[in-house]
């Protein structure tokens, strides 16, 4: 029996020209994704350490995950990402390979991702077709969507996140089509796998196993392997210790190969009974519950309770919008047209090899990006290649011409196919999350604060700023519900005595919430200063005598240059009436830059024209009335001077020009006076409430002293 079980491994062995195939596939993949190391190498602002810093933002939680594990030990409630999927595979190549950590997290995507020539030959060997595996592949690793999340610098889950399940869909597919008990257990394995390296990826799991039991009762009802698969699958999926799932899995696979006598009918109903219990009991349907909430059902405000709601992040995230549809297909197959017959391969390819149905849940996935946004679309890449390449081949061997011929016209189609994904790469530049200036501010920070000091910044920032200067934050790229985001919104939003005030509140009961566990630091602070008015009580924190917690830790202020262009979202999460979740009406914020020269003044875009003088404000053709008008520039000495010219006491709006930025900034009170205007752009600072850290043109860092 064993000896039986060894042979029947030896039959996943590939051939050469599969090997070859991917071979070149993954080469190619590679090569693309050097492309952009190629470009952004020329640029020195890019560099730290010796070597191109990352550009994704969420990329440096893992990084100071995998740091955190390198020097063994993380601070309490930092909410490092220490022990996660790519933090611990990243500790694990740095502690084998020679190179710098630096060089690691830079082109770890570039080799992972292309593993998605793999599954997408190998699935495509299983139908007897692999001149369109390999055209899939080409396509796949390079389509837009794929691309723009994987490429050289995205250090990110990503790397993975649609390798693994291209690895579940070839496993069942398999075992499907060989219908062999020997590869029963790589269907189970490989969903073990991305469940550990993706939580998230649970509702396309569930799908997935839904698709297989709909697929087995239609029409393979008779098949006792796909029932022990959805078993594997079902057991997979529970929430119970990863370690204990593998043991239970390979112990039942054991059993299945060897005493297959024991399995009749009855043991598989009873088998299956107890994974569906165990799914159930161990909170099965959760997840998913949450994902629909958040990325369906996207327009109401969020709500804390009762008592508060809060404004919805969702609205806010380019890659969550909803996508137009000649976007959708670009970002999918790099062209309307190869999206079309990518389309139509995948309705021939399922209706000549049924089980290709067990891939649309992934390719339905990819779909929801009509409604979901961007960020999905990169799940249908490899199906709709693999459409592509199908259709293609079938559709060239209609005509039944000579080999060569055939091949040719196969390969001048797939070059074609391949344009505009390479057009896209070339063009498609983009910068490192931060500039060697601001590490070099982060990393003049880590020497002045406390691991247990905490910076306030917007989420955007949270994840490099815990990396580089080893602090603690109270938002990131993990932590940014409404709910979270208020308060840190609110402090950059408001005068300098409440946004001090509040960024005191808020430290004190998050580290009182990691221990307490009363949920909502808000409602705590109410309870706590017996106020029944949530807009009364942030009312109150304009007044310099509040009666604060004491103090445990200090905080820092991090004013980024870049905030000043999302400043207009950061202000929504705190303009809102948290009693019934209405919006107040938009802050006046428009940032512009002198485009052109024209007889009324310098047209600085959107609609406004600065006159030469700088007295009026044109807006499409009518004259709008300034209060003062402030000019921004460094001396010699790298220091701020600031010179205002009052025009118009009763107008209601300002204009500032940042010389050295060639920016205009047309403002309304409400932001002249924020925090962040007042500390960054003027360095107009209370002495009493706050004192200057580090000031230079790309950052700002500032000491609270409350």
């Amino acid at each position: 029996m064993v000896g039986e079980f060894l042979k029947s491994l030896k039959s996943i062995r590939f051939s050469k020209q599969t090997f070859l195939l991917i071979s070149l596939a993954f080469i190619f993949s590679v090569a693309c994704r050097f492309y952009w190391v190629y470009w952004a190498s020329a640029y020195e602002p890019f560099f730290w350490n010796n070597q191109l810093m990352i550009s994704t933002n969420d990329g440096y939680a893992f990084a100071e995950g995998a740091r955190d594990m390198i020097a063994g030990f993380h601070q309490p409630n930092d909410l490092s990402y220490y022990g996660s999927s790519l933090s611990s595979l990243t500790y694990a190549i740095a502690k084998i390979l020679p190179f710098s950590f630096e060089t690691i997290i830079l082109y770890m995507s570039v080799f992972f991702s292309s593993l998605i020539v793999v599954p997408i030959i190998l699935i495509a060997r299983e139908y007897g077709v692999a001149r369109a595996g390999f055209i899939a592949a080409l396509l796949a690793s390079v389509a837009n969507s794929y691309y723009n999340r994987t490429m050289a610098g995205y250090y990110d889950t990503d790397m993975l996140t649609i390798v693994l399940p291209m690895f579940v869909i070839w496993s069942i597919v398999r075992l499907v089509e060989q219908k062999k008990r020997v590869n029963l257990i790589f269907v189970p394995i490989f969903m073990l796998i991305y469940n550990w390296w993706y939580p998230s990826s649970y509702s396309l799991n569930f799908a997935t196993i839904g698709m297989f039991l709909l697929y087995t009762l239609i029409y393979d009802r008779n098949n006792k392997l796909n029932y022990e698969a959805l078993i594997f699958m079902i057991i997979a999926l529970t929430y119970i210790n990863f370690y204990i799932k593998i043991s239970l899995i390979l112990v039942i696979y054991l059993l299945i190969y060897f005493r297959p006598n024991l399995w009749n009918q009855r043991s598989i109903a009873t088998l299956g009974l107890f994974a569906v219990l165990l799914f159930a009991i161990t909170g099965g349907l959760n997840p998913i519950l949450f994902q629909l909430k958040f990325y369906v059902f996207r327009s109401a405000p969020e709500s804390s309770g009762l008592a508060f709601h809060y404004f919805n992040v969702n609205q806010t995230i380019r890659e969550s919008g909803i996508v137009e549809f000649d976007v959708f297909a670009q970002r999918i197959s790099g062209h309307v047209i190869t999206f079309t017959a990518s389309l139509v391969g995948i309705a021939i390819l399922c209706f000549k090899k049924r089980s290709f149905l067990l891939a649309l849940p992934m390719l339905f996935l990819g779909f929801l990006a009509v409604k979901g946004g961007l960020r999905f679309t990169i799940y249908s890449v490899p199906i709709m290649a693999i459409g592509f390449g199908y259709f293609v081949v079938w559709s060239i061997n209609l005509f039944k011409i000579n080999i060569w011929l055939n091949r040719g016209i196969i390969l001048a189609i797939s070059i074609v196919s391949l344009l505009p994904c390479l057009l896209h790469i070339y063009t498609y530049k983009v910068p490192t999350v931060f500039s060697r200036q601001e590490v070099e501010s982060l990393d003049r920070l880590k020497l002045i604060a406390d691991r247990e000091d905490y910076t306030l910044a917007w989420w955007d920032y949270g994840y490099p700023i815990r990396y580089y200067a080893d602090v603690k934050s109270l938002i990131d790229g993990g932590k940014h519900l409404g709910r979270d985001n208020f308060a840190v919104s609110f402090a950059l939003g408001e005068n300098q005595i409440s946004s001090a005030n509040m960024a005191r509140l808020e430290v004190e009961y998050t580290e009182r919430n990691f221990t307490e566990r009363f949920g909502s630091n808000l409602a705590k602070m109410m309870q706590d200063y017996n106020a029944t008015n949530a807009n009364a009580f942030l009312n109150s924190l304009n007044n310099k005598s509040f009666n604060l917690p004491k103090k445990t830790r200090d905080i820092y202020f991090y004013l980024p240059d870049s905030m000043i262009h999302i400043f207009p979202v950061v202000l929504q999460f705190s303009r809102l009436d948290l009693t019934s979740g209405a919006e107040y009406d938009n802050v006046l914020f428009y940032t512009g830059a002198p485009y052109a020269i024209k007889s009324e003044g310098v047209d600085i875009g959107g609609g406004f024209i600065m006159s030469n003088d700088a007295s009026k404000l044109i807006y499409n053709g009518e004259i709008v009335p300034i209060n003062t008008y402030f000019e921004t520039s460094y001396d010699e000495k790298d220091k701020l001077v600031v010179k205002p010219y009052k025009i118009d006491s009763s107008a209601k709006v300002y204009v500032v020009y940042m010389k050295d930025y060639r920016r205009f900034l047309i403002i309304d009170e409400n932001a002249l006076n924020s925090t962040y205007i007042q500390l960054f752009v003027f360095e107009n600072f209370d002495k009493e409430l706050f004192e200057p850290v580090l000031l230079n043109g790309a950052v700002k860092i500032y000491k609270l002293l409350k």
